[in-house]
């Protein structure tokens, strides 16, 4: 099976079955037991109800059935909540272990996340995948081995009785522990990968458009925007409902064959154990009454196994994510003033192309200046961005904070560097939390101060619970404007030396897009700017003009040296004011 394959080449789940090994085998052992005690049980009260009710010559023939008896009733529910406590807390361990994995190899794009990830296929991956690799211990390998060992331990048994018998009990067992579970995953197969695609595409399409529902609901085509979604969620109930059937037909069969079980034991007692007094009634109650217990373990393995055609999707989709094993990264000094940002001869490439996105850059940023660097879609202007945070590492070349590389820095790059981005995002909590992303410690004197600063004191006092109001998620409850303004009062309580602003006023209007500019330039005074943007609105307030071509330095100078001597520097003015047609 192509599950086992998976498993074989697998990088992500394999690696802790051994950390874990001595918790997966004692879950297993205890399985066994459960179930070995609830047969047992069951066949020593058979035994035992029949044998007290031949008139037993001697009450010795009874007491120790009776004692076996008390001792399985005891052990079953012992063992299973041993079972139940070991198998949980290993699965737990492990998917705990995965999704701390899944967070490492995500958090290093973090910043830039919506470049390489959409959020559905993240909340596919942690909602689904994960999920269900836990699921696929608990109701699919656990339940499998433990129904393997006691199909191998009844023939053996019941080889000691009849070793004819114990060949017809292979073959029927056989149907139960191999045959049901290899036609339901036959049956079921192709639907739950159709399942498994529906429900990763409404994830997709509904965590895409979450943040534009708002819009569908004002204007008022609520009923509209759920048709989007219709068509893909009522298929998904078609295919659920057609598993949900096969699965009642599975179930009909099973204990049909468990009914068939019963009657060839029946007849099977009643010839190997033949005499008077009730010998063969002893022996007829225990074995048949020994089969119900037995129907909790085979029973489910048909499910079970069809479930494997989602786990190895699940495997697949996560064995396709990067592995590379983290690298400690050096411990770098506290820096002090002044700071210095410099890019000496870096080019980069992504890892899926050799085309470079930046070649040969050198520049260098002094501590307090305000530098804009200019470009098309498409120049490198975010890439830049990345490499100066650290979020990246340069092909060639170096990027360094004060002489230490910035993909050294880690997380503590953020006690230097902050970031206000085209879209700041603001969570659905209340405005103090937001704000308090930039220090956690901040006083709600603080607070207020910044938010004078950015000039929502007012808006938010206005507010019915002030700081604590709730924001919406993604902030929309405020314009535009207020939510950059939100985001550099938290790059205040930040209180870096270095902010870049990737594009933050791209999106907005003329006149708010030079009220925050202006606000920018007042607030982070004495701070070095990076402004990261593709049009000329306000570059007259930086000291510095870097414009990249095709990942290339094609000029630099300051707004005014530029404006009076580069033609092309000129070209881009007269177009920005709407002078050239």
């Amino acid at each position: 099976m192509k599950i086992f394959k998976l498993f074989k080449e697998d990088t992500w789940v394999r690696p802790f079955l051994g950390k874990y090994r001595k918790s997966l085998v004692l879950a297993l052992v205890l399985g066994f037991f459960t179930f070995f005690c609830g047969g047992a049980l069951m066949f020593n009260s058979g035994y035992l109800i029949s044998r007290s009710a031949s008139h037993p010559e001697n009450i010795l023939l009874v007491y120790v059935p009776i004692v076996l008896t008390r001792a399985f009733g005891i052990g079953r529910p012992v063992f299973r909540y041993l079972e139940r406590l070991t198998s949980h807390n290993w699965v737990l361990k492990l998917t705990s272990e995965l999704r701390l994995k899944l967070y490492q190899v995500i958090e290093k794009d973090a910043v830039f996340f919506k470049s390489k990830y959409q959020t559905g296929d993240i909340l596919g991956l942690l909602s689904e995948d994960i999920a269900h690799l836990q699921n696929l211990y608990l109701q699919t390998v656990f339940p499998t081995v433990i129904a393997w060992s006691l199909y191998f331990f009844i023939i053996l048994g019941l080889g000691y009785f009849s070793v004819w018998f114990a060949l017809v009990m292979l073959l029927l067992l056989g149907i139960l522990v191999f045959v049901f579970p290899l036609t339901a995953v036959v049956a079921n197969g192709a639907r739950q990968e159709r399942q498994k695609f529906l429900r990763n595409k409404l994830y997709a399409e509904l965590t895409d458009n979450v943040l534009g529902v708002s819009d569908w609901i004002f204007s008022q085509r609520g009923s509209a925007y759920n048709q989007l979604h219709a068509p893909a969620q009522n298929e998904l109930q078609q295919v659920k409902q057609a598993i949900r059937n096969n699965d009642h037909k599975r179930d009909f069969l099973v204990q049909l064959l468990f009914g068939v079980l019963t009657v060839v034991l029946v007849c099977w007692t009643s010839a190997a154990f033949p005499g008077n007094h009730g010998g063969a009634a002893n022996w007829i109650a225990a074995f048949v009454l020994s089969v119900f217990p037995l129907i909790d373990a085979f029973a489910p393995l048909g499910a079970a196994a069809q479930e494997t055609n989602v786990y190895q999707d699940s495997l697949v989709r996560l064995n396709s994510l990067p592995t590379e094993k983290l690298v400690e990264k050096p411990a770098v000094p506290a820096l002090s003033a002044p700071f210095q940002l410099k890019i000496s001869h870096v080019a980069f490439h992504y890892e899926d192309s050799q085309n470079l996105v930046l070649n040969e850059l050198d520049l260098t940023i002094q501590n307090g200046e305000h530098i804009a660097i200019l470009g098309r879609s498409g120049s490198g202007k975010s890439t830049l961005a990345r490499l100066l945070r650290g979020d990246l590492r340069p092909t060639n070349g170096r990027v360094t904070l004060n002489g230490v590389a910035t993909a050294d820095f880690g997380d503590k790059i953020c006690r230097y560097v902050g970031v206000l981005h085209q879209a700041p995002y603001l969570f659905n909590t209340t405005i103090s939390n937001n704000l308090r992303m930039g220090d956690e410690d901040a006083t709600e004197a603080e607070m207020w101060t910044v938010l004078e600063r950015v000039g929502l004191k007012k808006l938010v006092a206005q507010l019915p619970q002030g700081l604590e109001t709730i924001v919406d998620e993604a902030g929309l409850r405020f314009s535009g404007g207020e939510r950059h303004r939100l985001a550099l009062a938290r790059i205040l309580l930040q209180d870096v030396p270095l902010i870049i602003l990737d594009e933050p006023t791209v999106s907005l209007d003329p006149v708010t897009e030079q009220g925050l500019i202006e606000t920018f330039m007042k607030q982070l005074k004495g701070k070095t700017i990076i402004w990261i943007t593709h049009h000329l609105q306000g570059l007259s307030l930086m000291d510095k003009v870097v414009f990249i071509e095709d990942g290339c330095l094609e000029m630099s100078g300051t707004p005014q040296e530029l404006a009076r001597t580069n033609q092309h520097y000129q070209k881009l003015l007269a177009v920005d004011h709407g002078v050239l047609h």
